[in-house]
């Protein structure tokens, strides 16, 4: 069953699965600022746009652009600054 995700009054917006037992989420962020904590460990791709990241090891912020993946470890917080509209792919990992 696909369930529907909606973060920061509606600026992020996902649709979740779960598919070989384990869950992912396709979803679009607008413009904007964000904090995100994690309870399983992440593996977030960007689809279409880009992203500045923080991860939370990291005193530096990282650019990713579409095509390019990052981890984000479990029971953690990660920051993003979505500069234009972008799509993504986040995979959960038990």
């Amino acid at each position: 069953m696909v369930q529907v995700n909606e973060y920061f009054g509606g600026k992020v917006k996902s649709l979740a699965i779960t598919a070989n037992g384990n869950k992912a989420t396709v979803g679009v962020m607008q413009q904007g600022e964000y904090d995100f904590n994690t309870g399983l460990k992440e593996i977030m791709t960007v689809v279409s746009g880009s992203m500045s990241v923080k991860l939370p090891t990291a005193s530096d912020w990282q650019d990713f652009t579409a095509g390019q993946k990052f981890e984000v470890a479990a029971n953690s917080k990660f920051q993003l600054k979505i500069p234009a509209d972008v799509s993504y792919l986040c995979e959960f990992i038990a």
